[in-house]
């Protein structure tokens, strides 16, 4: 919480540099930050409060991927009830997908030539994009033969573009409702990292092949899957300290 807010108090003054409005709602947001920084405390149940309903998951247990399939939310399964399903495109992108994810893919995609699905890529912020460009993770995506997407929401929309119809997906996005990413499409949800695995084989991996892949970015997992603190990143760091609140 503590590094969140202080990237984001960064962030912030950033915004009232560029002229972003309403300047006093943004000054007031810091302040409070800044506020809860000097002091910081976490909400706490009372001691007797009472809960409708405990949910208790040992993630222990979870030993592979969940995917919801298509096409609804609810329709979770692990990846090896639909592993070797024949994908046609991917989407990796919308507000659920972090900076870390974009690394992680774009890791999996390297040295890739003419995968055999089309691959959509859509960072959620110009900020997103501008760090991947700088840390060449656009070039892997390009050589990959992806369509970079402007930052937005892309076919998580689904009225900015649209997927083949009849088309099978694996998709970041947060929903795969009937014809969202396209017409009659069938649309499974999963992570980035799956995501770009699948565009590669042109079907969803066996879990052996996911665990497989997935070794190469968690023993390099601290530097893939480091937030895009604004504190830290000189250029925006330079320009909040000439910002008074």
């Amino acid at each position: 919480m503590i590094e969140y807010l202080k990237s984001n108090i960064v962030l912030l003054k950033n915004m009232i540099a560029d002229g972003y409005q309403d300047k006093r709602s943004l000054e007031r947001r810091i302040r409070k930050m800044e506020e809860w920084l000097a002091k910081p405390t976490l909400l706490e149940p009372d001691a007797n409060a009472d809960y409708a309903h405990v949910l208790e998951i040992d993630m222990n247990t979870i030993t592979e991927p969940i995917l919801c399939c298509p096409n609804d939310p609810d329709d979770a399964k692990f990846l090896s009830e639909v592993a070797g399903t024949k994908i046609d495109e991917a989407f990796i992108g919308s507000c659920m997908t972090n900076i870390g994810h974009f690394r992680a893919a774009s890791k999996l995609l390297e040295g890739k030539r003419d995968i055999p699905v089309k691959l959509w890529v859509a960072p959620p912020t110009k900020m997103d994009q501008s760090e991947l460009t700088k840390e060449g993770h656009y070039a892997n995506f390009g050589a990959a033969g992806a369509r970079t997407e402007m930052p937005g929401c892309s076919l998580c929309m689904g009225n900015q573009a649209q997927v083949r119809e009849g088309a099978t997906v694996v998709s970041t996005s947060t929903r795969n409702f009937p014809n969202r990413l396209g017409k009659n499409t069938n649309v499974f949800l999963a992570s980035a990292e799956l995501a770009a695995i699948a565009s590669r084989l042109g079907r969803l991996p066996t879990v052996a092949e996911y665990h497989a892949d997935m070794g190469v970015i968690n023993a390099d997992g601290d530097k893939v899957y480091r937030y895009m603190n604004f504190d830290q990143i000189e250029e925006y760091a330079e320009v909040a300290k000439e910002v008074t609140v």
